[in-house]
């Protein structure tokens, strides 16, 4: 009897500091035109580009730009990802804040549901382009050999969503490749209210 009340206010004990854990990570909605995800955003591993993330999703830097960019088609070796947050419809580019230093380095995986940031081929370029892995990417990680792609956060809740995301047909439009056909709008992204 007493072991058994022991164990319990251990395991009561062991779900509260991780229900706290979990607490003091940011929380953001990303309402689509194809729906809502949610993202949990891992501020002690990535704290500058999760800093840097809300501070474009405060400002509304978000609200109408697209998913410009999606890699995933259904039962083929071309599943990878969907990426957007720098482009407003018609493939107008938003005029960002400086480039951040890259996280890679923290230990987080691009698997399935993660949500990294896009940068070009020089390590400490990203801005405000985010992207979520819609298989495992582990190719993105950090490697002796690669500076890697930071993840940041994951999808908690709308992985369905992200799943019609990137089902959505493709083209090219100029030096532009795998553009959705009909645009897939983030109306915005806003932190989840405690």
């Amino acid at each position: 009897m007493k072991h058994a009340l022991l164990l319990s206010l251990a395991v009561a004990l062991g779900a509260t500091f991780s229900v706290r854990a979990a607490d003091k990570n940011p929380v953001v909605i990303v309402d689509t035109s194809m729906g809502t995800i949610k993202i949990e955003l891992y501020q002690e591993k990535a704290p500058i580009t999760v800093k840097n993330f809300l501070a474009y999703a405060d400002d509304k830097f978000y609200d109408g730009t697209i998913f410009h960019r999606v890699i995933g088609k259904p039962n083929s070796k071309e599943d990878f990802m969907i990426q957007g947050g720098g482009f407003e419809p018609g493939m107008k580019e938003k005029k960002t804040k400086d480039a951040i230093k890259n996280e890679a380095s923290n230990g987080l995986v691009n698997e399935r549901g993660t949500v990294a940031m896009a940068r070009t081929d020089q390590p400490d370029t990203a801005t405000a382009q985010f992207f979520i892995n819609v298989k495992d990417n582990k190719f993105l990680d950090k490697t002796e050999r690669s500076a890697g792609y930071c993840v940041f956060g994951r999808v908690i809740e709308g992985m369905d969503v992200v799943d019609k995301i990137k089902a959505v047909k493709v083209e090219d439009k100029g030096s532009f490749e795998k553009v959705p056909v009909e645009d897939v709008v983030i109306k915005s992204i806003k932190r989840a209210e405690k």
